[in-house]
């Protein structure tokens, strides 16, 4: 509520944060009306305390006035301002295991921007700062409706086994935050949204009673994702930008950046990511030392949360306005790479913007998706369950559009596409895996193409799961171009390309420092292929002499009919063909 900070004893709450450069935070969510307060209402310290540190009604104090004059006994008083199961039911003596419980009564959701956005928040004007700040309020609020609507929901009964969603909506304290912890000080405009565990259940009654925290916690990577498709939209739209992909680590997801922002930005602004960086091949070295092997993806993780913990340096001391920090910030910036590379910012971004409009086409194609989407996360995960595909769908939906905006249920249809196409039931509970009969269905020889992607443990498992998408949208794009023609090829006279096949980077070709990342789209071996077959359609429907080479020329093809007219010119420009691999255009 302070920033994270300290406060003399007896100072009031709202000076703490004015001292501290940080707003009051403010409440949000449709459940706010069960307990008589209204979104966008200041969160007091007293409210706080009552709510998220006993799990009582906001407004107890006044309840309980009331009821004790009322002629109500102080027990009687206190127990009807609690929301749910009383706190000290937990220490009961009564209750097994008493000791080993602790009250949990909120969830702490971190919405951080991308690093380029932070950047042209705190070096830009007063306008672009207002205007970024709106997006972001605007996308935290649209997922946290999300949540709402279509993943919380309440449990009771012995073990959780009763799960049905919420009454009214959840509750919901927002606290924003201008910086990260480096030494020095660097803009990291992030909001914490912490949710109250208590919720309503859909009875008659309205009794209270508590959000199941692991349906909550399994979707926090797709809220995340969520949260930036929202992010990047409204971008787009109140700023004219575009977005382009940057490889932080190497065999990593790339993350979204705003195009035209000079990179170099992002170390002056990520220090804290550099420190983390500086401590974990120490904890990498001894970890295989002890282990006897490299660290996987959650090994990797744990250690990567380990080396940020060692290096967590203390908030500073010194109390700054948010003026006063920008001033400070772009002071920085101008020292270290000129005031030419700050001050004209927001002018390149616009400029890179248009470039990028320009070869990206704002079509997303639903069925190399839903093949993009499985081919990921079946080779990341293996059996994987709904909301890892609905997390991977919008993740592409990210890359492909780059900041335009999406139908409304776009996302959830690529996840049935996927699920009825693709999938197939594994195991107990809701887990599915690839069906790789389905994607290869009469080809017993190629079924076995993905097979040694999953297997191959010495490259990164993101780096085998985009080899693996390769080779299936290849395979798709193939079919198509196939049934555009008329034709009937044999089915395993369709070849993986050899990029997809061998185990070099695709997307990679400079430094180990975080750069663009654009993929390589093929565009000239593509126009080349189609050129080749339509010629040699043609030469078919010419010279029947010839026949025996053109089928060889086209892979096997029947001799077809000679038409009555020549086919209509193809009318797709070659700057905007999409890439194998990744979907950047296509039929809607």
């Amino acid at each position: 509520m302070v920033g994270d900070g300290h406060r003399p004893a007896g100072k009031p709450l709202r000076a703490a944060q004015d001292e501290a450069g940080v707003p009051p935070g403010v409440w949000k969510g449709r459940g706010l009306a069960a307990v008589g307060l209204k979104a966008g209402d200041v969160v007091t310290e007293r409210q706080a305390e009552l709510l998220l540190g006993e799990g009582r009604h906001p407004d107890a104090d006044r309840i309980e006035r009331e009821l004790l004059a009322q002629g109500k006994s102080p027990a009687q008083a206190r127990r009807a301002t609690v929301l749910g199961r009383p706190i000290e039911h937990n220490r009961s003596p009564e209750t097994d295991k008493a000791k080993e419980r602790t009250p949990w009564l909120g969830f702490d959701l971190t919405f951080r921007a991308p690093s380029t956005a932070h950047i042209a928040w705190a070096l830009g004007d007063d306008k672009t700062r207002s205007v970024l700040e709106l997006c972001q309020d605007i996308s935290r609020d649209k997922t946290l409706v999300w949540l709402e609507d279509a993943v919380a929901e309440i449990r009771w009964g012995s073990g959780g086994k009763h799960r049905k969603p919420i009454r009214d909506g959840l509750i919901v304290t927002v606290f924003r935050h201008y910086e990260s912890r480096a030494a020095e000080s660097k803009p990291l405009l992030h909001d914490h949204a912490v949710v109250s565990i208590r919720a309503r259940r859909p009875d008659d009654k309205g009794t209270w009673g508590n959000l199941s925290a692991d349906s909550l916690m399994t979707h926090v990577v797709a809220a995340d994702t969520l949260y930036l498709l929202y992010f990047m939209e409204e971008v787009s739209a109140r700023l004219g930008w575009a977005w382009e992909p940057r490889e932080v680590t190497p065999g990593r997801r790339p993350v979204m950046e705003i195009a035209g922002i000079d990179r170099r930005l992002i170390g002056w602004q990520s220090t804290r990511r550099q420190q983390i960086e500086d401590a974990l091949p120490v904890l990498t070295a001894k970890y295989e030392e002890r282990q006897g092997h490299a660290p996987g993806e959650r090994a990797g993780y744990a250690l990567a949360c380990q080396a940020a913990d060692q290096t967590r340096p203390p908030k500073r001391k010194e109390i700054l306005s948010l003026t006063e920090l920008r001033k400070q910030w772009r002071a920085s910036a101008i020292r270290a790479y000129g005031a030419d590379v700050v001050d004209r910012l927001a002018e390149r971004a616009r400029a890179a913007a248009a470039a990028v409009w320009a070869r990206v086409r704002p079509v997303v194609d639903v069925g190399l998706a839903a093949v993009d989407v499985v081919a990921v996360v079946y080779v990341m995960r293996g059996a994987f369950k709904r909301h890892h595909l609905l997390a991977e769908a919008r993740r592409h939906l990210s890359y492909v559009l780059r900041g335009r905006p999406h139908e409304p249920g776009l996302d959830e249809q690529i996840v049935q596409a996927v699920v009825d196409d693709y999938t197939r039931p594994v195991g107990r509970g809701l887990k599915m895996t690839a069906d790789l009969r389905a994607l290869y269905p009469h080809d017993t020889e190629d079924q076995a193409v993905l097979r040694p992607l999953t297997r191959n443990r010495t490259a990164p498992p993101y780096e085998r799961a985009r080899l693996a998408a390769g080779a299936l949208a290849a395979r798709v794009h193939a079919v198509r171009r196939a049934e555009r023609l008329g034709s009937r090829p044999r089915s395993y006279a369709v070849s993986v390309p050899a990029a997809s096949r061998s185990r070099l980077r695709p997307f990679r070709d400079g430094r180990k420092d975080g750069r663009l990342l654009e993929p390589e789209t093929g565009v000239d071996t593509v126009e080349r292929t189609r050129q080749t077959l339509e010629a040699a359609a043609a030469q078919v429907a010419a010279t029947l002499q010839d026949s025996r080479r053109a089928r060889e020329a086209v892979h096997g093809l029947r001799p077809q009919p000679a038409p009555a007219t020549a086919p209509p010119p193809h009318t797709q420009q070659p700057g905007i063909q999409p890439a194998p691999g990744r979907t950047t255009g296509g039929v809607t």
